[in-house]
């Protein structure tokens, strides 16, 4: 059975350091890809943007700065407010976004209860997977057994 953990929460797209505007998004994790967290934005619209990176990306981020290229996360703090910071770049352009810290922090914990860092790749099933892709189908006796009968003749015998 695969277990879903979401959070709604409200993050503030930073356009300028003066000017912030409020974007609903929405935090996803899934068993069934446990080493990945999705964050769509813009719920409820017609045309929300959704971006999926590593799991252990956030968790590092939400104690120091970490990542490069596509997604970047960092705690600060703003106006004596914890915030986490992710900033996202794609060839459509780049965003600034602030989390509240606490929010994402208890989201992650959850995640990290759920799943435990390490026991990801059990979550796969990728050993009865292989194990059902190895075992004996029944029209494989016929390829087990000698297609040919043993030669029980002398030397010289036909």
């Amino acid at each position: 059975m695969h277990t879903v953990v979401e959070r709604e929460l409200e993050l503030m797209l930073v356009l300028s350091p003066e000017r912030s505007i409020p974007v609903p998004a929405r935090l996803t994790y899934r068993t069934e890809d446990p080493y990945a967290v999705h964050i769509t934005f813009h719920i409820g619209s017609d045309f929300p943007v959704h971006w999926t990176f590593a799991r252990d990306l956030l968790v590092e981020g939400v104690f120091r700065p970490c990542g490069h290229g596509d997604v970047r996360i960092w705690p600060t703090k703003i106006e004596r407010r914890s915030v986490l910071c992710v900033a996202l770049t794609s060839p459509d352009g780049d965003a600034l976004l602030e989390a509240p810290s606490a929010a994402v922090a208890a989201w992650v914990e959850r995640t990290l209860r759920l799943v435990p860092p390490g026991t990801e790749t059990e979550q796969l099933g990728i050993d009865a997977g292989i194990a059902e892709l190895l075992a004996p189908l029944p029209a494989d006796d016929l390829w087990l057994s000698d297609p040919w009968p043993s030669d029980g003749s002398a030397d010289g015998e036909l």
